[in-house]
């Protein structure tokens, strides 16, 4: 199963500068874990506590994970992840 992972410019470093990588799993969870075996250290930029960083937001096909079953929301050939982190701030 290929999975498509879109990965943000602060977390490339993991990646070796990759936009996108593939990663296989049925799961959120199962596809974070085989992304942290082929890219070390990913995977504590995305979880903490055993759930989702609270400022890191996770699409599947343009649906934010949070409301199709969080790390257990299912994942098929073909599918699209996007990995942003939350961007706050600004000037007054």
């Amino acid at each position: 199963m290929a999975i498509e992972v879109r990965i943000p410019t602060i977390l490339r470093t993991y990646t070796g500068g990759e936009k996108a990588v593939t990663a296989d799993g049925a799961s959120l969870s199962a596809l974070i874990d085989d992304l942290e075996a082929g890219h070390p250290g990913i995977k504590d930029r995305l979880i903490d506590n055993g759930d989702l960083r609270r400022f890191v937001n996770v699409y599947i096909n343009d649906e934010d994970v949070r409301f199709i079953g969080g790390l257990e929301a299912t994942l098929k050939d073909g599918d699209q992840v996007v990995v942003l982190p939350a961007v706050a701030g600004g000037a007054v």
